[in-house]
């Protein structure tokens, strides 16, 4: 490929490549291993390679894309839309031609190995006291004798039978008043917010309320519904964040907004109709109707919060990180958009800081470490860290950037996590082989039926379990230094380890694809948890302490980690390993907390603003605690907790880093 050749950037898996001019844009994704799905062979029959052209400058990918820049709509698609829709924007990849560089994005649905969204509430005891109630009443007939209206005689039998005060109605419950009277022959349901407003009236008898819980996360949206009769949790489901096509990072969303006019409300638009998808489909699995969603929690970071919300967040993108408001909000879900019931309301968690955001509030809500002698430590690990530590004398709170690396991204065979990809290593210390199981399987990649479990998937990539997994059996094996540096004299004994220029790479998987981690993954790893190990070792040295007593690892991606893994990679500080442990998704667990008990916003709102924010850019001691925690574990602390349990490697010094050149001038 020449220089001169259209780059083509694939999103969200970031794979990127040049192309000559009139590549079918099929080809040039399955050349890059992307995953594009296609039943016909290209045929334009089936549809299901459509991908949509990304309109605009792209200057993280250093690309300007536009729909001119693929051959015109051909004959089959033409064809196609005739006899299916073709979204706005969309194109069949199998009938169309690269003609100059292009930012293309695949939607989950066109991806054969789709996105396994592992956020699911965990089991957990909540008080139920829900903010929204039904009552059933029987209201006594207009007389020509009192002029009462409709509405006076529903108050007055709700304060006659459920002894209810002065109430306001909504608007919508008027215009449907009357007609619920009369085809409930004088019996209705009513639905009553917080004790004070009629939200919802049907005719006669009506058993059905719910609610819905909602994490929006900067890679997965989460959401659980909830029978707010019951408390049990009906349905939940998952989706990507379609933002995702926006930037893959916070800041990434951030800029696109500052440099596309209109890019925060397409953000806004996309973030609002997967909720209002998640919301129709978790009543489908539960068999009912979104009409019978009364309420709404919300959690999650500034920036999504803020996009949610229909709030530009580029105040966000620089210091001093001001929120627009750090407050709950309470609002009608037909302000935002949110297609469920006419009166449903939707309560926002509260946020804590610029970077600190109501997610971190679901997590505090969740863990209640306020309530404990121990000192905790919260990590809601992501593409942006928050981290919470404290006990019953103090709460900190602070933020990392630690990047998508954790997540795939960054990582050369990295992928999120989906069928096929590598999610458990472990390493033999003698011959250096490894094994592995992807998800969707139970087995080891060295046990009898292996191949045929997984010859539907195939091995597609390492998730992010999988990689913190690889880099610290690598290091307990010997075959990456305390520093981080492969080894590259252990190619001599395991033709595992193999020369990339002037480094080495360690062979996961020898296959289609091959699947290697190689040095620049190594460091991005280091990078990654020494960011989020710098912003504990500032809030522990706020905190004026030398250890933790408990640690909880939470959100979709840490809820999913061994912790034993995490501690020798040194993401966390050393602590008793059985006071380690998985929290769940904890921020999803807060949104449900707070719609399913109403006290504890109030609770909530009172914890937040005890917590004391530190913000790590412009903490001084940052960057020295950022060095020492390149190491692995860690540069200069010994980690005795961990070394009970596990047995560590001597320190060695790091190898060369070069081929047999490099050799030679060391030994010259």
């Amino acid at each position: 490929m020449s220089e001169k050749d259209p780059l083509v950037v694939f999103t969200p898996s970031g794979k990127r490549g040049r192309f000559p001019v009139g590549t079918q844009l099929l080809e040039a994704a399955r050349t890059l291993g992307v995953d594009v799905d296609s039943v016909c062979g290209g045929r334009a029959l089936c549809g299901r390679c459509q991908v949509l052209v990304m309109e605009g400058d792209f200057p993280k990918h250093g690309v300007s894309s536009h729909a001119a820049n693929l051959t015109p709509l051909s004959a089959a698609e033409e064809g196609y839309a005739q006899r299916r829709p073709l979204p706005s924007g969309h194109r069949l990849s199998c009938s169309t031609q690269i003609q100059g560089d292009l930012v293309i994005d695949v939607p989950p649905t066109s991806q054969v190995h789709r996105q396994v969204v592992r956020k699911a509430a965990d089991a957990r005891p909540i008080t139920l006291n829900p903010v929204v109630h039904l009552h059933y009443v029987e209201v006594r007939q207009p007389d020509m004798h009192d002029p009462a209206g409709d509405l006076q005689r529903l108050l007055e039998a709700l304060n006659r039978e459920w002894k209810f005060g002065p109430l306001r109605a909504d608007l919508a419950v008027l215009q449907k008043l009357q007609q619920a009277l009369r085809q409930g022959e004088w019996r209705v349901t009513v639905a009553v917010h917080a004790g004070t407003q009629l939200i919802g009236v049907w005719p006669g008898f009506h058993d059905r309320v719910y609610g819905l819980a909602v994490d929006v996360g900067s890679t997965t949206i989460a959401a659980h519904l909830c029978n707010l009769e019951s408390g049990e949790v009906a349905a939940s489901s998952g989706a990507m964040n379609p933002q995702i096509r926006f930037g893959e990072d916070l800041m990434s969303r951030v800029s696109y907004s500052m440099m596309h006019p209109g890019g925060a409300q397409q953000m806004t638009e996309a973030v609002r109709g997967a909720v209002n998808a998640l919301a129709a489909d978790v009543a489908r699995e539960a068999k009912v109707e979104p009409s019978d969603i009364l309420e709404l929690t919300v959690v999650g970071n500034p920036i999504m919060h803020h996009l949610l919300l229909g709030i530009d967040p580029v105040e966000l993108g620089g210091a001093p990180f001001a929120l627009a408001t750090d407050s709950a909000l309470a609002l009608h879900a037909s302000e935002l958009g949110l297609t469920v019931h006419p009166g449903a309301r939707v309560y926002t968690l509260p946020c804590i800081a610029g970077h600190v955001g109501a997610d971190t509030a679901g997590m505090l809500l969740s863990e209640r470490p306020d309530l404990s002698e121990k000192l905790t430590l919260l990590v809601d690990v992501g593409t942006n860290a928050e981290i919470v530590l404290g006990s019953r004398e103090r709460l900190l709170a602070c933020s990392s950037p630690t990047g998508p690396a954790f997540e795939g991204a960054q990582i050369s065979s990295g992928q999120r996590a989906a069928p096929g990809a590598i999610e458990r290593v472990r390493i033999d210390r003698a011959t250096l082989e490894p094994k592995f199981k992807v998800i969707g399987s139970d087995l080891w990649s060295n046990q009898p039926g292996f191949e045929q479990v997984v010859a539907a998937t195939g091995v597609t990539g390492i998730c992010g379990s999988g990689i913190i997994e690889v880099i610290a059996e690598m290091y307990l094996a010997g075959i990456i230094s305390q520093d981080g540096v492969i080894d590259g004299e252990l190619a001599q004994r395991s033709d595992r380890i193999v020369q990339t220029g002037r480094t080495y790479a360690y062979v996961v998987h020898r296959g289609t694809p091959a699947l290697s981690i190689t040095q620049n993954d190594v460091r991005a790893i280091q990078l990654a948890k020494a960011a989020l190990r710098a912003g504990v070792a500032l809030l522990m040295d706020r905190f004026g302490c030398e250890r933790v007593d408990r640690i909880r690892l939470a959100g979709a991606f840490g809820s999913h980690i061994d912790v034993k893994y995490a501690m020798i990679l040194g993401m966390i500080p050393d602590c008793d390993l059985f006071m380690v442990a998985s929290a769940g998704n904890a921020a999803g667990t807060g949104a449900r907390i707070a719609l399913l008990d109403s006290d504890s916003r109030r609770t909530i709102e009172e914890l937040v603003r005890r917590v004391e924010k530190i913000e790590t850019a412009i903490e001084p001691k940052f960057q020295a605690h950022f060095v020492a925690a390149m190491g692995i574990p860690h540069s200069t602390e010994a980690y005795p907790e961990l070394r009970k349990v596990v047995q560590l490697p001597e320190p060695k010094a790091a190898a060369p880093r070069g081929g047999a050149r490099s050799r030679r001038r060391a030994g010259a």
